[in-house]
């Protein structure tokens, strides 16, 4: 099994920063991901989103349509990962201010 952190990844990584608009994030994504995968991500994010705020796994499933374990696996990730969602909601929150 390959590592995750190889030279491809590191790649991928240095890609997704050169993008500098919504506009070329986009057209990026809808040409590397299918669109299931895309909603996937997104349906991520908002799960990592409501977890931080408090909401109960039940708030969650039942907003998101989120499974208990993709659930549960981004609430290990809040928990014990490498702090991304963290990080990324906490940029995402000093945006909107």
């Amino acid at each position: 099994m390959k590592s995750f952190h190889s030279q491809s990844t590191e790649e991928f990584f240095k890609a997704i920063l050169s993008l500098e608009t919504i506009e070329e994030c986009r057209d990026f994504f809808e040409d590397i991901c299918t669109v299931k995968e895309l909603q996937d991500i997104s349906q991520r994010l908002e799960v990592a989103r409501m977890l931080r705020g408090g909401s109960s796994y039940q708030t969650v499933s039942k907003e998101t349509g989120a499974s208990t374990a993709t659930i549960s696996r981004v609430n290990r990730c809040l928990v014990y990962g490498s702090g991304g969602y963290k990080n990324i909601l906490e940029k995402l929150d000093q945006a909107q201010e």
